[in-house]
């Protein structure tokens, strides 16, 4: 890896605003306060919002009267003066005439798009072509135009010219047309919406494309919009009309951020832009830029508050305003927002936008050409990096976004969910997955229109966990910069990067695997193997996410340990509460006393501890069904009483609820791992996947002499809620067990159990690194991080009963476990 200097000699020209008056580390340290430990690298996103910039914010909110601009009041007037100002302010950003533009405020860049798709002109004979590296918001334009009987068509754009500092021209770019796209079913006869057929004049088609996707972070060509609007007619030569005039969208929203459009040399008709992907704040708040020729054929059909200079409810009667914004700006602007937008352009313009795009791109570059020159031991690539000729494109050819998937040595994928979590763990903030850019993503990485297909019919949809199907990755990883990123920021995740993904070779030329299960244990921290293997604990958790507790012996169910997790909090929502949203269940103590037949609580935010019968069901209130991760269970509720209790306890409104019965499991959906139900053949109560979970004490040891190595701190056992605990066998030794039996009881490993972030939560502490990071240096198998296995009670075995009255299986510490290997 480049060390600082090296990465200076290249790029010391462009990094960190040489010519303003503070460094970037000044920036960084002064401004981003709250970064401190952590590397944030999602600014595609979303990038992050200065400390001076808020203090400006709150400073002016708090310091000057804002009112409703629908008014003439002195603060209504005040608050139009602000909003011309920032209009202005937006126009100048594009470098767009007010003669020619004007700039029209909406909730986003999303609502902008969707503006221009509700209000364009189509008919029958109008063309909709977009690029194929598009983000779903401009994909959504689409249903407009099919809806009026227009056609669709997407296309695939290379410049061959791209970036070589000479104008691009119709001649230099290489189209690829997909199959035009049309509906059966027309709104009207013809198609149009007037119900007249248009003439040729009366067309009009519209090209979208974005300044820079936001996958791979490519550059767009903007001469595109003079090709299109001089040469549709040859791009579409054989494959549908294209009479009529054309316009062009330029989405923009990821672009603006490092280099916005110039739109006095490319003059597009709609340019659509968002102030968070450039400041970060204020969200909610986007613009779009309208060419004046453009929008008189733009066709609103909704009136609103502000829109009108007059109307009469009791009959049909409105008048419109005349000027664009207000014909367009439905209701009262968000005009606190557009009030809070100079104090993050003052920043921008401060800093100049070359200069950020100059600084943002020296890191991307450098962290690019570092990626890619990384190896495993057997000279094997471990990075592939999406987009066009990347090693042959100079860094103007790409924005500040780098999206990539990660290889093994054997030449199998890296699950890109496994590369988040491991660097979340490492405190690194990133982004997974397809980014809304179905197109790109298929594009990029290979998938085809079957392989889309064939996705989703495997359960595969936005924001899941599948990411690699049939061999194949679903999407990416993606990171990006910001004006604010340092270079210790790339330097800490490409170190992330070497030390987690990349194998090397021993001194004896072999390869070292990252996955290896066991590193040599040193014995003298194994307890001596007189009593061979043996039961040391028992733990039930009657309520699911609260504390459990301890017992010498138990009796066992159809759904494993009697009781254990029989109830759970729900929010009135009907949103099941955990510990990973609140924390404080941690705190509410459960002990079952089997003999008096009672559930007892304790919380030491109540005063009173609670006392709850476990012999007689709930029947003052009719039983219902809920759903819990995919399993169906019919759950009977408590009274105001015992939820009160909660209340308290928890500090949030809830309702505990008892499970019935169990209905039935959908396996696809996942639990607070993360992971889908692994047992499919019997009961269940409100468990994320099966029955029991068994962890080894020396397992535990094991984990703890690595965590000794690094810190003074251990962890307890009952940081993994684990149902059983075991001692006297090697570590890990359960990994390869097929079943057990303690005592006359018969249990069947379901494998082992893959651990998230929930261990890592202290009750005493809160929230550490500790064990996850740990466990993921020596623990990862196929993208998950496993400790302690699964288990299920294999009820119909258990022939021979134990000595109880009732004729029960019970198991009992101390009992010896026989196991048995697979």
């Amino acid at each position: 890896m480049e060390d600082g200097e090296e990465f200076l000699r290249q790029f010391g020209a462009d990094y960190g605003y040489p010519g303003a008056e503070k460094k970037v580390e000044e920036i960084r340290a002064s401004e981003f306060k709250r970064l401190e430990g952590l590397v944030y690298l999602d600014h595609a996103g979303a990038t992050l919002y200065s400390e001076a910039q808020m203090e400006a914010v709150a400073k002016d909110l708090t310091s000057n009267v804002y009112g409703n601009p629908h008014s003439q009041s002195d603060s209504s007037m005040a608050t139009s003066d602000v909003i011309s100002a920032a209009r202005q302010q937006v126009l100048e950003l594009c470098n767009a005439s007010p003669r020619e533009y004007t700039c029209i405020f909406t909730s986003g860049a999303t609502a902008g798009l969707k503006l221009v798709g509700e209000a364009f002109p189509w008919s029958k004979e109008s063309c909709y072509m977009y690029t194929i590296e598009n983000h779903n918001s401009v994909l959504g334009i689409r249903e407009y135009a099919l809806e009026h009987g227009a056609s669709a068509l997407a296309v695939d754009i290379e410049d061959c010219k791209l970036h070589t500092g000479f104008s691009a021209s119709y001649d230099s770019i290489d189209i690829s047309k997909h199959p035009v796209q049309r509906r059966a079913a027309l709104r009207s006869s013809d198609g149009s919406l007037n119900g007249k057929k248009a003439d040729s004049s009366e067309v009009f088609n519209l090209f979208a494309f974005p300044s820079e996707c936001n996958f791979s972070g490519r550059k767009f060509h903007l001469d595109l919009v003079e090709i299109i609007k001089g040469n549709a007619g040859k791009i579409l030569e054989g494959s549908t009309k294209c009479n009529g005039r054309w316009m062009v969208l330029i989405d923009a929203s990821k672009g603006c951020a490092t280099e916005p459009p110039d739109l006095s040399r490319f003059p597009a008709d709609f340019i659509v832009i968002s102030f968070y992907k450039m400041f970060g704040y204020p969200t909610g708040l986007g613009a779009l830029i309208i060419r004046q020729d453009a929008a008189k054929w733009l066709r609103k059909t909704y009136f609103s508050g502000g829109t009108v200079l007059a109307s009469i409810a009791s009959m049909d009667f409105v008048k419109r305003r005349e000027s664009v914004e207000q014909l367009f700006e439905d209701g009262t602007l968000s005009f606190l927002s557009i009030a809070s937008i100079r104090h993050g352009f003052r920043i921008i313009n401060s800093l100049t936008m070359c200069a950020i795009r100059r600084h943002t791109a020296s890191l991307a570059t450098f962290v690019r050409k570092t990626l890619m020159q990384l190896r495993h031991g057997n000279r094997a690539k471990v990075c592939v990096i999406y987009g066009r000729n990347i090693a042959e494109i100079s860094y103007r050819g790409l924005g500040p976004t780098i999206a990539f998937n990660l290889k093994r040595p054997d030449g199998s994928w890296f699950g890109y969910r496994e590369v988040e979590n491991l660097a979340s763990l490492s405190g690194i903030q990133l982004r997974t997955g397809c980014f809304c850019n179905p197109g790109a993503c298929g594009k990029y990485l290979g998938l085809s229109e079957s392989d889309l297909m064939s996705n989703f019919e495997a359960g595969h949809v936005c924001w899941d966990d599948c990411d690699i199907l049939r061999g194949k990755p679903t999407g990416a990883v993606r990171i990006s910069f910001g004006y604010m990123s340092v270079l210790e920021d790339a330097r800490k995740f490409l170190k992330f990067v070497e030390n987690s993904f990349v194998s090397k070779r021993n001194s004896l030329g072999e390869e070292h695997a990252l996955e290896s299960k066991l590193i040599p244990f040193s014995a003298s921290l194994r307890e001596p193997e007189t009593r061979g293997i043996y039961l040391k604990s028992i733990t039930i958790y009657p309520i699911k996410s609260c504390a459990g507790f301890s017992t010498d012996s138990w009796p066992l169910s159809c759904t494993g340990l009697r009781y254990d997790r029989e109830w759970l909090l729900k929010a009135p929502s009907g949103e099941v509460l955990t510990q990973k949203k609140v924390p404080e269940m941690s705190k509410v103590s459960t002990f079952i006393d089997i003999t008096q037949g009672v559930l007892r609580l304790e919380s030491p935010k109540c005063e009173e501890k609670l006392e709850i019968s476990i012999e007689n069901r709930v029947s003052h209130s009719p039983r219902e069904e809920l759903d819990v991760y995919g399993q169906r269970y019919e759950v009977q509720e408590y009274g105001k009483e015992v939820n009160e209790w909660f209340i308290t306890a928890i500090a949030r409104p809830c309702v505990l609820v008892r499970c019935q019965s169990f209905k039935y499991q959908d396996c696809s959906k996942k639990g607070d791992t993360g992971n889908a139900c692994r047992d499919v053949k019997t009961k269940l109560n409100f468990v994320n996947e099966a029955q029991l979970l068994l962890i080894s004490l020396d397992s535990i040891g094991d984990l703890n002499s690595r965590i000794r190595s690094k810190q003074p701190n251990t962890i307890n056992p009952v940081r993994f809620r684990p149902n059983i605990v075991i001692s006297g066998s090697p570590p890990y030794a359960e990994d390869s067990w097929r079943g057990l039996q303690i005592g006359r009881a018969h249990f069947t490993s379901l494998g082992g159990c893959n651990r998230c972030q929930m261990i890592n939560l202290d009750p005493l502490s809160g929230k550490s690194k500790e064990p996850l990071v740990t466990l993921a240096s020596y623990r990862r198998t196929h993208g998950k991080i496993l400790f302690g296995i699964l288990l299920r009670y294999e009820e119909s075995l258990g022939n021979n009963r134990a000595e109880d009255d009732d004729g029960e299986t019970w198991i009992q510490v101390g009992q010896t476990v026989h196991p048995q290997d697979a």
